[in-house]
């Protein structure tokens, strides 16, 4: 095994180096190890070192060197986008010519893989997603067989399903290496792998893989955990504690929905004064690269994000990263926290935790496990298209055969191809007859790792014993030790930052997000399958755009919703009396001024939408009518939209036999009869009524779909849908 570097190959590594990491810098030990190791044939080596020790300087190093000695150009796997313009922005201080394949770019793509095959590009970034596409693997990597200078596999804890951030496209990167010449170095790197994770991507690599792995404690990083807080106390905390906190930062959420109630919540409290602005997946690329860069300038005191802001960031002076709600695993809470502290001496952390956390800990420890018969409905399904003679099966067509929601089933084809069962082709998926087979064994202990690591969580909240510890103690750190500087091991908090925020800004707060409804989208396409009818609804069966009243786990709502459910008579009025509020701020973009309000219950009773419709048909003064259920099991998560759509079909169908689609309701609380005047027509009939439709809870929307379907269908001029609670 090479060790050191020596003549024009230290000359080019300290000229690298130099450029990455300022003049007179120079190489660590392991650094220049994996590098020398790196210029030898069939090279593997995998490097777990903590976050900021320079783990992408080796890889940058020694592209630099093979290209100088005439190798191919070197390809990475990245997971992120922000990632990857971090990569290729140092990748170009290094002397290199990077590019990138992505969503984002990809009217660039013909003019790189040209410049590509010309040899013209030093470096090559892409995701595993892009890597596992047929397309991208016949114009690609077919060119660069037996040319690749050096493969590298950045954030490699994603190979292994023990790993905390497991994505399946990344186990067929080892798939890549047996179509190259298998002469091409290989690198792998992480900052978050335990030594069971570290073990199976070594074994993935190879039995000579050689493994660099160092301390994993960041002195710079006080970390902190607070007194456990209600989900609108957190924003409360924030919104008051921001201007404390040193330099810029991070504040992570775990919902996309949080991150942008957060902002508003900030805003509530500080206007404009205080610079902050949500962060997540759903943003478009352009816009996610303006707000990274706004941060590294210091031109926003805060981005409020999701994890798509997390491996690779790289903002050396990041001096704060705050979490409202803790992560499931500690190992994934110690990748985000690395974004502070990089190049600084001192950065402050500091958990917020709630009781809520703990549903997210226990969703996460199943959410990625295969249910064995959904991948043997999933196989068959591919089977019988094989038979048909298409030979190919898309995830939409899947859905409707298998029952199984969409995302589900692009998860369970990844995994199958993992597996060797499936390949993905154009047009889709084949079966590919190698047999599948439920690994109980190792799957049980996949979901026995996730369950330890939540109780490490519950242990860091509880600040049991040193933070920095616990920590790296996940990580298997042989070197893990008190820290002497986080909360526990200092026995209180830092000034200012252990005080419970005022009630008066918890207030305003609430105030302010209670004032924001969100926009219900009407359902565009009929689903199909059990359902019978496919393709676009058609204009006079479709609802209009709509309203939610409550979004996701909005805090602001929590104690009233559960109220609510329990029969409360003031949560029911305040849940009426936003009703209202949402209708005016909404007036402006109706149709028409709703005259009939339609009450919609689809749970079994869990939140009566009876008292909030009485309200809002009271203070406009509307009729008042109900849309019958039949009453029975529910829709699971796993339903397929068909599936679903049918049931609620068949469900309205069934309740008892109603006067133009629904039961009005006789009685006049209001003290004004209904009758002709108040309905385009008399009796019981909706025909020519704009009606508002208000319904308790759906995740989905199908049922609002249909019913609005079966109201346009009794003559309902238009029909607004009302929803108060939309679960994420």
């Amino acid at each position: 095994m090479a060790t050191r570097l020596t003549g024009i190959r230290a000359q080019r590594a300290s000229e690298v180096i130099g450029a990455l990491a300022g003049p007179g810098a120079a190489l660590r030990d392991d650094q220049e190890t994996a590098v020398a190791e790196l210029l030898e044939p069939a090279a593997r080596v995998l490097v777990v070192q903590a976050t900021g020790w320079g783990k992408s300087a080796v890889y940058w190093v020694a592209t630099a060197i093979r290209r100088s000695e005439g190798a191919g150009p070197a390809l990475i796997v990245s997971p992120l986008l922000s990632l990857m313009r971090d990569q290729v922005a140092a990748a170009e201080r290094a002397g290199l010519r990077a590019a990138t394949l992505n969503s984002s770019n990809f009217d660039e793509w013909g003019a790189i893989e040209q410049e590509l095959r010309a040899g013209e590009i030093d470096v090559l970034l892409v995701s595993p997603e892009r890597l596992a596409n047929p397309a991208f693997g016949r114009r690609v990597l077919d060119a660069l067989t037996g040319t690749l200078g050096l493969l590298v596999i950045d954030e490699a804890h994603a190979v292994s399903d023990w790993g905390h951030d497991f994505r399946p496209d990344y186990r067929r990167v080892s798939e890549v290496l047996t179509r190259l010449n298998p002469q091409t170095p290989v690198l792998a790197t992480t900052a978050t792998a335990n030594a069971r994770v570290t073990d199976d991507v070594a074994a993935q690599l190879g039995a000579a893989t050689l493994v660099l792995r160092g301390p994993l404690a960041r002195r710079s990083l006080q970390l902190n955990v607070l007194p456990s807080m209600s989900p609108i106390q957190r924003y409360a905390w924030v919104a008051e504690n921001l201007d404390r906190l040193p330099g810029s930062g991070i504040v992570y959420v775990l919902t996309v929905a949080d991150a942008q109630r957060l902002v508003d919540a900030i805003h509530a409290v500080h206007g404009d004064g205080v610079r902050v602005a949500a962060y997540t997946g759903q943003l478009d690329a352009d816009t996610r690269a303006g707000l990274e860069v706004a941060l590294r300038r210091n031109e926003m005191k805060a981005l409020v994000a999701t994890s798509a802001l997390g491996m690779g960031f790289d903002k050396p002076d990041l001096g704060f990263v705050v979490h409202v709600g803790s992560p499931p695993s500690p190992v994934s809470y110690y990748q985000q926290v690395g974004r502070a502290g990089r190049a600084i001496d001192h950065a402050v952390v500091a958990l917020l935790p709630s009781e809520s956390d703990a549903g997210v800990w226990d969703y996460f420890a199943t959410a990625t496990i295969p249910d064995p018969r959904q991948m043997e409905g999933v196989l068959d399904a591919l089977a019988a298209e094989s038979e048909t003679g298409l030979g190919a099966a898309s995830a939409p067509t899947l859905e409707a055969t298998t029952g199984i929601r969409r995302t589900r089933i692009e998860l369970m084809l990844k995994q199958l191809a993992v597996d060797g069962a499936v390949d993905r082709v154009d047009g889709g998926w084949r079966a590919t007859g190698v047999p599948w087979h439920y690994d109980a064994e190792h799957y049980d202990g996949i979901i026995a790792v996730r369950r330890r690591e939540a109780d490490i969580m519950r242990a860091y909240t509880r600040g049991d014993r040193c933070l920095m510890q616990l920590l790296t103690e996940s990580l298997d750190d042989p070197e893990a030790a008190s820290c002497g500087r986080c909360s526990v091991c200092q026995g209180r908090l830092p000034d200012g930052l252990g005080e419970a925020p005022d009630q008066a800004t918890v207030t305003t707060i609430a105030r302010a997000l209670r004032g924001h409804s969100h926009v219900l989208e009407p359902r565009k396409m009929w689903p199909g399958g059990a359902f019978g009818l496919r393709g676009r609804i058609k204009p006079d069966a479709a609802a209009e755009p709509g309203r939610t009243l409550v979004y996701a786990d909005a805090p602001e709502w929590t104690d009233t919703l559960a109220a609510a459910r329990a029969g409360d008579a003031g949560a029911l009025d305040e849940l009426g009396t936003a009703a209202v509020g949402t209708l005016a701020r909404w007036k402006d973009e109706w149709v028409a001024r709703p005259q009939v309000v339609v009450s919609l219950q689809l749970t079994d009773a869990a939140l009566p939408v009876q008292p909030v419709a009485d309200h809002v048909a009271r203070v406009g003064r509307l009729r008042r009518a109900v849309l019958p259920v039949g009453f029975g099991p529910r829709p699971g998560r796993e339903t397929s939209a068909a599936e679903e759509a049918a049931y609620w079909r068949d469900a309205m169908a069934a309740a008892e036999p109603v006067d133009g689609a629904v039961r009005f309701i006789d009685d006049e609380a209001d003290g004004t009869p209904g009758g002709p005047g108040r309905g385009a027509s008399g009796g019981g009939a909706v025909a020519g009524a704009t009606v508002l439709l208000l319904a308790d809870a759906t995740s989905t929307g199908w049922p609002l779909t249909v019913a609005a379907a079966r109201l346009r269908d009794a003559g309902a001029y238009a029909v607004l849908p009302l929803l108060i609670h939309k679960p994420a």
